[in-house]
């Protein structure tokens, strides 16, 4: 992983407005933002802009969000990217759906500006730590590799 900055993030909706709406709510955060269509466009953006936060709609064409969750979790080259459920479905049956799926978290709609910036604060805080400790046991682990030859 290299260092970059701003953080990434992929707006995955099939609905106009709401990728509009998330992108207008999401203008004072420092980030570089991306847009996807569908489940399959989103796995191809997942891949080619490789975000640190995915804002992921459950109900899209091609493949649903939680298939597109399981998907972006399983493989190795995105499973460090954090996933943010935007629904509509709020039912106990569709949250258990989405963290069987992965998800790192789960917002429902209509969206309020203040919950979902601070979730997106939170979230992107989370995976820096996350990095900070990956950087740190790499550096431990080769420490130790320079200790033994």
């Amino acid at each position: 992983m290299t260092d970059r900055s701003p953080h990434r993030i992929l707006i995955a909706d099939d609905n106009v407005a709401n990728r509009e709406l998330l992108e207008a709510y999401l203008v004072d955060v420092d980030c570089e933002i991306e847009t996807s269509v569908d489940g399959q466009d989103t796995l191809d953006k997942v891949g080619s802009f490789q975000p640190d936060l995915v804002l992921l709609d459950v109900m899209m064409p091609k493949l649903s969000g939680f298939e597109v969750c399981k998907q972006i979790k399983e493989n190795p080259q995105s499973s460090r990217a954090m996933v943010l459920m935007v629904t509509a479905l709020n039912e106990l049956g569709d949250i258990e759906r989405a963290v069987a799926a992965g998800t790192d978290d789960f917002l429902s709609k209509p969206i309020k500006k203040v919950e979902l910036l601070k979730r997106v604060e939170n979230m992107l805080r989370l995976q820096g730590i996350e990095d900070e400790l990956q950087r740190l046991q790499q550096y431990i682990q080769a420490m130790d590799d320079s200790q033994r030859a």
